[in-house]
């Protein structure tokens, strides 16, 4: 477990590790049970027929099916960018040592942390346009989406960069770098690399977000879905392939996720004995005289 995850969580004991695997197994039980049932009634109503998936062996359904997701991942792909910057923008603010600023970035962290994203897209389809602020279809739905996810950002960042060791900032001043260069050239980098897992599963979080996008009408991976299961008449069909779209892609993203935690895990030594470095001309630049 790194720095990261144990101001997030702590170690589980023997006991608790016990007590995990029995309701991990339980859990496991109870899950094939219920789809044991879910597939058996199926069967009973004609659901799992041939005649019934024959659509789904056609090119244009499945043409359409992923231009609906071609939509949810250029959604997916703006938030996460626009989230990322503003997220870090914040968590810098929250660190700041001035007391508005840190004020001003912790009651927004704290605020749209607590609203529903739900609620966000429903100002922004129904009361911003009134003011005057009416944002393409797109947007509607990318707008809310970033205030929301900003603030779980910014408090990824913010746990990341306080888990590293006081000392690489101490040792970044020690030879001359003010604290903005410290922040840019000594602390962001390396807690990046601690945050690469926490920063792919807040994808996934967010790229499940996307599915509000029926909201908005904005046609993404499920209003997609639901569109094609009024003309089909096949409703658990497609649904059941628009879930196997999003498991595959959530899937992909959380395998990464464990990868990066992985290779964290094996380099992470390495690093902690590692001395802070910094290009030789910038030592060079910035060495007290």
């Amino acid at each position: 477990m790194n720095k990261t995850q144990q101001i997030l969580f702590d170690e589980p004991g023997p006991r608790a590790q016990r007590r995990i695997r029995i309701a991990t197994v339980l859990g496991a039980v109870l899950l094939a049970g219920a789809l044991a049932a879910a597939v058996y009634q199926f069967a009973s109503h004609g659901e799992l027929a041939a005649a019934r998936w024959e659509p789904f062996t056609t090119w244009p359904i499945w043409r359409y099916l992923l231009n609906g997701l071609w939509a949810t991942l250029r959604a997916a792909a703006a938030t996460a960018v626009l989230s990322a910057v503003l997220g870090l923008l914040l968590a810098l603010g929250r660190l700041s040592t001035h007391r508005p600023l840190r004020w001003l970035a912790g009651a927004y962290v704290e605020v749209f942390r607590t609203v529903p994203t739900l609620l966000l897209i429903y100002v922004t389809l129904f009361a911003l346009p009134q003011y005057g602020l009416n944002f393409p279809l797109f947007w509607k739905l990318v707008v809310p989406l970033v205030v929301s996810n900003s603030a779980a950002f910014a408090e990824i960042f913010r746990s990341g960069i306080l888990a590293l060791d006081r000392g690489q900032t101490e040792a970044g001043l020690a030879i001359g770098l003010r604290r903005g260069q410290v922040m840019a050239l000594v602390v962001l980098p390396q807690a990046l690399l601690q945050l690469a897992p926490s920063l792919v599963s807040q994808l996934v979080g967010l790229l499940k977000d996307t599915s509000l996008g029926f909201v908005v009408s904005y046609t993404e991976l499920l209003y997609s879905g639901q569109v094609l299961a009024s003309y089909t008449h096949l409703l658990i069909q497609t649904f059941l392939v628009v879930a196997l779209i999003y498991l595959v892609v959530n899937a992909s993203l959380s395998k990464f996720a464990r990868v990066l935690q992985a290779r964290n895990g094996r380099f992470g030594g390495r690093r902690k004995r590692r001395a802070v470095e910094l290009p030789p001309a910038l030592l060079e630049g910035n060495t007290p005289r």
